[in-house]
């Protein structure tokens, strides 16, 4: 999961990421709101990295 480290929503990531069996972790991108990770190039380009990291590490 990703979540911005200012988002009011973080919590909920952190709990699913915790009661979560496997893989499952989290990505806090700093300074992020929720919204900020639409679409502000800052916050989205290191969750889109992010994201590539973990599907090709998993999906190849």
């Amino acid at each position: 999961m990703i979540a911005g480290t200012e988002a009011v929503t973080r919590g909920f990531s952190e709990k699913a990421v915790a009661d979560s069996p496997g893989n499952a972790e989290l990505f806090l991108v700093d300074g992020a709101t929720h919204v900020d990770l639409y679409d502000r190039d800052e916050y989205v380009t290191p969750a889109v990295a992010k994201l590539v990291e973990f599907f090709s590490r998993h999906l190849a």
